[in-house]
């Protein structure tokens, strides 16, 4: 017998799934469009160079007689097959539809006129729009530049972390750009590449950026029940053992935003001046009962 409420939830997830790889897609195509805007319309036409495999393009773009787009796909082939062989074959078709959409978006953009000549202008927003459209296709599983497979692989057999490596990377490709296109130039690189890397890193951990908090105390019960009734958060008690003591802890667990950090750090200090409060920076919370409840 075929149980239809099983075939009817297999369906439904089937159809999500669809659903969610067709809005990967379009995240991808709208954020590799947007780097191509921000290439084609407002860093190349001013020589200024973003970092990266983009980077190195640009310049090589300049120092022949073939378009940007052609060095964009060649330059990241042999990163695509480390990130197939190191991350996954989701995350290199990912990429190399990122790219090919940048490729595609650069050659028929290439025609247009620039928005703006002025050079601090094109760094700015320039780097706002290609942040966006990097922020966007990482978000959905993509990259647009193989300089970070790289340092993932060159991080394992050296001292130096990931972010270290591509930093190197980066400013080693920004200082080429004095030699190509001039100092000036390369100090206005440098100025789109660090907007297009906040821009970036706001797209892919969002704007309401949550914090999670640890609280140890032996007030926990009036401290939990304040922050539910004052901050509409639910809490969670954990139990813990001191190092040194071995006594037994009751450990407060909660999620906030960075609006909420002050006032719950006034309700700690209010209920118990002596308490233990660590609060870090978190990503993503999804799922439990983190959702923020009425305050009344």
């Amino acid at each position: 017998m075929i149980d239809h409420s099983s075939q009817q939830g297999v369906q439904q997830h089937t159809q999500l799934s669809k659903t969610k790889l067709l809005m990967k897609i379009l995240f991808m195509t709208l954020g590799a469009s947007l780097v191509a805007v921000g290439l084609e319309i407002f860093l190349v036409p001013n020589k200024i160079i973003d970092g990266g495999i983009v980077g190195i393009s640009i310049i090589a773009s300049a120092l022949s007689s073939l378009p940007l787009g052609v060095y964009l796909v060649l330059f990241n082939l042999p990163f695509l097959y480390l990130g197939y062989k190191q991350i996954g074959k989701t995350f290199a078709f990912s990429t190399l539809f990122s790219v090919i959409i940048m490729s595609i978006g650069t050659s028929l953009l290439h025609p247009v006129a620039p928005l703006t000549l002025d050079p601090l202008l094109a760094s700015v927003f320039g780097g706002i729009i290609i942040g966006v459209g990097v922020g966007l296709v990482i978000r959905s599983g993509g990259s647009l530049d193989g300089t970070e497979i790289v340092a993932i692989l060159v991080s394992k057999k050296s001292p130096f972390s990931v972010g270290e490596i591509v930093m190197f990377f980066n400013l080693f490709i920004l200082a080429s750009a004095g030699f190509v296109f001039g100092w000036d130039h390369a100090m206005y690189s440098l100025m789109a590449y660090f907007i297009a890397f906040k821009m970036m890193d706001i797209i892919i951990e969002g704007f309401d950026e949550s914090k999670s908090v640890w609280i140890i105390s032996e007030s926990y019960q009036a401290i939990g029940d304040i922050i539910t009734a004052r901050l509409g958060r639910g809490v969670t008690f954990l139990n813990g053992e001191g190092g040194f003591t071995g006594d037994s802890k009751r450990i407060i667990f909660c999620v906030i935003n960075r609006l909420e950090e002050a006032k719950l750090k006034s309700i700690v200090e209010e209920v118990d001046p002596q308490a233990f409060l660590a609060i870090g920076n978190i990503h993503d919370v999804k799922g439990g009962r983190f959702n923020k409840k009425d305050i009344h």
